[in-house]
């Protein structure tokens, strides 16, 4: 028998016992692989697209409103090359639990600064010169059957009407997608100016500017310029490159990063202490039979390995069944994911972290045991059996 059989059925002796603990290693790694790819997709960092761009947002809060005639001012500041702004609008469509991201923008505007969207000629044209004009990526419409043509109506939660009606109506006129086909913004963009006439209150302000920069490299200085503009006014900003805004808009839910690293110290420290009394309870029913390994010429180094061995193999088998069911079950969680809570991606590197921190742990909960049999004399052992 080879030395791996060896430990694979030293292993299985107990085998309530080994599934036991393989199912929880198993579900240790599923949850470590889970929420590690949420905290690299809060903390991932901005795209190329989006390097020589600046947010302007209220400086308190980001409830707040900014003033639509900031717009002119920022735009005449030198390095700024563009201007556009959204506004949050919330709101559902037929039910609360169909929920995507909604903004009313500049069509033209908004299309030149985000340059990473894709959208045809004539369906800019088309949402430009559509009062209740909208647009949806190709992925929304085929989600809730929807047509170039159709009518969606919205209950806004924030915004009613001049009316006070609480539903809104826009005409699909179009579609846009992204530049990398892999991501699907799901995001919903209806016109500016057909929401700021119809809402009841806030007209002329808007939620927050974006702004293209002429020379990506004089991001600090322009942001300066910016908030320095604004500094003594009833509105004040707080201007900052798309990468800080995402992030700081991320914090305002917790620390994504340190509640998921609490989650998952929680959930090793407790799969370390089983394995290591997994590992404890076999070593102490195998201690004749190791007795007799080093009388049949096993060295006391070989021993100890076997044991380690056993440990390691224990964990990467269950840390790699619970990062396989991670992959087979990811893209199934992902689609119901939010598109603003940012790019939810299983990578490689969560994949070759998760396996080395299974190995890792193998070490740790098998040096004792490993150690032990290793200084394991024979009379002893025999002894005690």
């Amino acid at each position: 028998m080879s030395t791996i059989g060896l430990m694979w059925a030293n292993l299985f002796r107990r085998k309530v016992r080994t599934f036991l603990t393989l199912f929880s290693v198993l579900i240790a790694f599923l949850l470590f692989t889970m929420l590690r790819t949420v905290v690299v997709a809060f903390d991932g960092g901005v795209t190329v697209d989006g390097a020589d761009r600046l947010v302007v947002a209220p400086k308190f809060s980001i409830v707040d409103p900014l003033p639509i005639t900031q717009r002119q001012q920022i735009l005449a500041l030198e390095g700024v090359d563009g201007v556009t702004h959204q506004t949050w609008f919330g709101g559902s469509y037929q039910d609360p639990s169909n929920f995507f991201p909604k903004f009313p923008v500049e069509p033209k505007q908004f299309f030149e600064i985000y340059r990473e969207f894709e959208i045809s000629p004539e369906h800019l044209e088309a949402f430009e010169r559509t009062r209740t004009g909208a647009l949806a990526t190709p992925a929304m419409m085929a989600k809730f059957g929807w047509q170039i043509g159709d009518k969606i109506p919205i209950g806004a939660d924030i915004y009613p009407m001049r009316d006070n009606s609480r539903l809104w109506e826009f005409d699909l006129v179009g579609s846009y997608s992204m530049r990398d086909e892999d991501i699907d913004p799901g995001m919903f963009f209806f016109n500016y100016a057909f929401f700021d006439e119809a809402r009841l209150f806030g007209e002329g302000t808007v939620g927050w500017y974006t702004v293209r920069l002429s020379d990506p490299d004089r991001a600090g200085e322009i942001s300066s310029a910016i908030d320095t503009l604004f500094l003594n006014s009833t509105n004040p900003t707080k201007t900052a490159t798309e990468d800080e805004f995402a992030k700081n808009f991320s914090a305002q839910v917790g620390d994504i990063g340190l509640m998921m690293t609490g989650i998952l110290t929680a959930v090793f420290f407790t799969i370390l202490l089983l394995t290591a009394n997994t590992m404890s309870q076999a070593l102490r029913e195998r201690i004749p039979e190791l007795a007799v390994l080093k009388t049949l010429g096993f060295s006391d180094g070989t021993v100890a390995l076997v044991v380690l061995g056993e440990s390691i193999l224990l964990c990467a088998f269950g840390g790699l069944l619970g990062i396989a069911l991670a992959v087979v079950a990811f893209p199934g969680i992902k689609e119901n994911i939010p598109p603003m809570f940012g790019v939810f991606d299983l990578s490689g590197g969560t994949i070759a972290l998760g396996m080395g921190l299974a190995i890792l742990l193998g070490l740790v909960v098998g040096v004792l045991p490993a150690w032990t049999a290793n200084r394991l004399k024979i009379v002893d052992a025999l002894r005690k059996g």
